[in-house]
């Protein structure tokens, strides 16, 4: 039975993937949310993140096909997930984020000007809070109870993580995008140009938590083409 396995922005927590976690499950799709919140508190954090994934998979029993989803930050890194597995991986699903650029960091990446404004946050070696980031709260279109789950559990990520080099596993099976919010038109274009399955909502990079049965049917559309 093909699982789904959703995996959640380094810059966020779990609770910003339940919704759409528990839409999944109430549909009948075998679903495994994975939570890596503490892997993320120190440098090197990509080795953390792969390390943790790979346990936590392994701690959960599920065995293959999966289907590995990754929301924003961990999209890039769905290719380094996979190849840390040693059960069958049937394909990857990129959930309104970056396509993966091994052997890049992420600040070589982004707009020159958010990663100055970010650089000049940091704060004894540590990010802000995601929702700080932005003139706006992004999280202020969650409601209230969940918004402030989410932001309790963001974490202050290292600004060595944003510096540190991306892994470079390569990645040739198949792979879908879902497009959540206007930021990733490029990336989303990418996926077509790749001759990917691509799902677009006009919502926002929240979405899953806000809007999940929009999402999950976009992603099992998505699954349904890998």
């Amino acid at each position: 039975m093909l699982t789904v396995v959703l995996m959640h922005s380094p810059f966020l927590g779990p609770s910003s993937m339940r919704p759409l976690a528990d839409e999944l499950a109430s549909d009948g799709v075998a679903v495994l949310l994975t939570d890596l919140q503490m892997t993320i508190n120190e440098a090197p954090v990509h080795q953390r993140l792969i390390g943790a994934f790979s346990d936590a998979l392994e701690d959960s029993g599920v065995g293959g096909p999966l289907v590995l989803v990754g929301h924003s930050g961990a999209g890039p890194l769905l290719p380094c997930f996979a190849d840390a597995l040693e059960v069958e991986v049937a394909g990857l699903v990129f959930l309104d984020s970056d396509l993966p650029t091994p052997g890049r960091s992420w600040r070589e990446t982004v707009d020159p000007a958010l990663v100055n404004k970010v650089k000049a946050s940091v704060r004894d070696g540590k990010l802000p809070r995601w929702d700080r980031w932005f003139d706006s709260d992004p999280l202020k279109l969650v409601p209230a109870g969940l918004r402030e789950e989410m932001r309790d559990e963001a974490p202050e990520v290292p600004w060595e993580f944003l510096k540190e080099t991306r892994p470079s596993v390569e990645w040739s099976g198949a792979c879908g995008y879902v497009q959540l919010s206007p930021f990733y038109d490029a990336a989303a274009a990418e996926a077509t140009e790749l001759g990917w399955p691509v799902e677009r909502l006009e919502s926002h990079h929240l979405a899953a938590a806000t809007s999940p049965s929009a999402v999950a049917a976009a992603l099992k559309a998505v699954i349904s083409k890998l």
